[in-house]
């Protein structure tokens, strides 16, 4: 999967590569897809959300440029699949997440992960009470971007997310010290983000 996924696609950040290496994806699949657990597509979970596809994991990861002592926000725990390859690389990990079975089933996959915090509630308004945070990670698609998830980013900070209705481009967010820079990374196709801001 490495190799021919996500190392042949261009993702060279070697914390990254060895992360996707590490968590056993299979754990995060429900188990009439297990056997696809190491394709190259998103699958369902339930409830009408996805875990995201290997490539896109890893390259989303590598965006946000992890040195291993920031601390993360996730937007959509999912699976837990991500969250756990966040919490590989970072010091710590906040993730929310709207649908409270899928944050109980993730927390009991996740359990092993000591910098791991869960949150159940509408993850586009953040985690105020603990920002500002180093990196946000959005795995589902605003419309538009929530205002409130750049603001919770400390200056230096940056976020990854989805954007998009039909068409959905990955945008990276930069906030600098007074001014925020916008790039676009490519095309993506992420379910819709779930809550207030979706």
């Amino acid at each position: 999967m490495v190799a021919e996924q996500i190392e042949a696609r261009g993702v060279e950040d070697e914390r990254v590569l060895e992360a996707m290496r590490a968590v056993p994806r299979e754990r995060f699949v429900p188990k009439p897809y297990a056997r696809l657990a190491y394709e190259d597509c998103p699958l369902p979970i339930g409830k009408g959300q996805t875990i995201s596809q290997p490539y896109i994991v890893a390259y989303m990861t590598s965006l946000l440029e992890l040195s291993s002592g920031e601390r993360v926000l996730e937007i959509g725990t999912g699976s837990g699949y991500q969250t756990a390859i966040l919490a590989e690389l970072a010091r710590e990990v906040y993730t929310v997440e709207i649908l409270e079975s899928l944050s109980v089933r993730a927390q009991g996959l996740l359990a092993e992960y000591e910098n791991i915090r869960f949150r159940v509630g509408d993850g586009s308004e953040g985690w105020f009470e603990h920002a500002p945070f180093d990196r946000i990670l959005v795995t589902a698609a605003p419309p538009t971007l929530p205002a409130s998830l750049p603001a919770q980013l400390r200056v230096g900070g940056s976020l990854v997310a989805p954007v998009g209705g039909k068409r959905q481009e990955l945008v990276k967010v930069s906030r600098l010290e007074d001014s925020f820079r916008r790039e676009t990374k490519g095309g993506v196709r992420f379910v819709p983000l779930v809550g207030k801001g979706g």
